[in-house]
């Protein structure tokens, strides 16, 4: 297994047992089994980016503020060649993770979403957050709730309430896009 899932896990497990909770309160509160929660901990599964946002969703957190703290040393600078990245096994969305992990409440990380990939992410993982998605390359089709946005190379969105979310490609070519994460509170 990849040295980014027993990471992952290792953080996972952290995260849990600093709450005080039990494998199946977080199998109840992120509606992943706990077999699966069982094997991502022990670094035996890499975890999808839908799996990844539900735990980090149970937790009050993003995605990419959980990874961050799987991943990143601290520090300021955060060199090309040392930004992590991880693949979604399923789908093969490609994220790197472009900020230093630093006393900053700003997190900046870049995706590449391949043709026809489909990512949701729950409403869990907005809470206490204000996030933009900016894309840098290509279209998104980006799902808040009930609203489509369609979103072109330039376009910038304010992420609303917090709501249940789908990252779309319906095109035939990769989009690149930025998502900027601050924490409210």
């Amino acid at each position: 297994m990849d040295d980014v899932d027993e990471r992952i896990g290792a953080r996972v497990r952290a995260e849990r047992e600093a709450r005080g909770w039990s494998l199946t309160l977080l199998a109840e509160k992120s509606g992943v089994s706990r077999a699966m929660i069982h094997k991502v901990e022990r670094g035996e599964s890499s975890p999808t980016a839908s799996l990844l946002a539900k735990l980090a969703g149970a937790f009050g957190m993003t995605m990419s503020a959980l990874m961050a703290l799987a991943e990143l040393e601290e520090g300021r600078l955060l060199r090309v060649a040392d930004q992590p990245l991880w693949v979604d096994p399923q789908s093969g969305y490609l994220r790197r993770h472009v900020s230093p992990k630093s006393a900053s409440a700003l997190n900046l990380v870049e995706i590449d979403l391949p043709p026809a990939a489909v990512i949701p992410m729950p409403a869990a993982a907005f809470r206490h957050k204000q996030q933009l998605i900016w894309v840098l390359d290509g279209a998104l089709v980006f799902i808040e709730g009930a609203e489509r946005h369609e979103l072109s190379a330039g376009d910038c969105l304010e992420l609303g309430p917090p709501s249940d979310c789908v990252f779309r490609n319906e095109s035939s070519s990769t989009c690149k896009y930025a998502v900027v994460i601050a924490r409210n509170g």
